[in-house]
């Protein structure tokens, strides 16, 4: 299994994060050449690899880390998407409700990688907590999973838990997964609210 985190910005290298401390390769690339993201890469471990954005996309599971308004620019630069496994780590916030034909907004990004599996996912927690050790106290920090296909969130759901989070299932994203999705200027409930799970003896 190959892993990409498109976008490079305070959650993509969060998410670097989670990867280089399980020592888990992942690929992660921007609009930027991958020897502009060298650096900080180098500077979170060996395991993440600065590549280029086309072969990125190439990846079993890929991260979708961008600003909200920059991922119809990465669907472009893919031609075909049918069968992939995205992760929408994206936020609508700001953006008005009309811009989106009334849909979540992860639905809205689905639209535009047409025939990819898209799970909404690790986008509720602010970059210093997500980029932290998911171990807490005994416990594991929560991520929430959403998307129209529960199998589709299974392979995601087994790498939140090699990483070393508590996956927790919201259904489909027009139904639970609307509590981690902004809505014009309205975070939504789950957004920003931190859990750890305990598990039972």
């Amino acid at each position: 299994m190959t892993y990409a985190i498109i976008g490079f910005g305070g959650i993509g290298q969060a998410l670097a994060k989670t990867f280089a401390r399980k020592g888990i390769e992942v690929m992660v690339a921007s609009r930027r050449p991958a020897e502009e993201l060298a650096p900080q890469a180098d500077a979170i471990g060996p395991t993440i690899l600065p590549t280029r954005l086309e072969q990125a996309l190439g990846a079993d599971i890929v991260f979708l880390a961008v600003p909200f308004a920059q991922h119809a620019a990465v669907a472009k630069a893919r031609k075909e998407w049918q069968g992939k496994v995205v992760v929408d780590v994206t936020n609508a916030f700001g953006v008005p409700v009309q811009d989106l034909n009334g849909l979540p907004s992860s639905a809205f990004v689905a639209r535009g990688l047409p025939g990819a599996r898209l799970v909404k996912g690790f986008n509720h927690l602010a970059a210093k907590v997500l980029g932290s050790d998911p171990a807490v106290n005994g416990g594991r920090r929560v991520v929430f999973l959403s998307s129209d296909d529960e199998e589709t969130a299974a392979p995601v759901k087994a790498l939140a838990e090699q990483l070393g989070f508590a996956p927790v299932w919201l259904g489909k994203l027009a139904e639970g997964g609307a509590l981690v999705q902004a809505r014009d200027k309205n975070w939504a409930e789950l957004i920003f609210q931190d859990f750890v799970k305990f598990d039972d003896k």
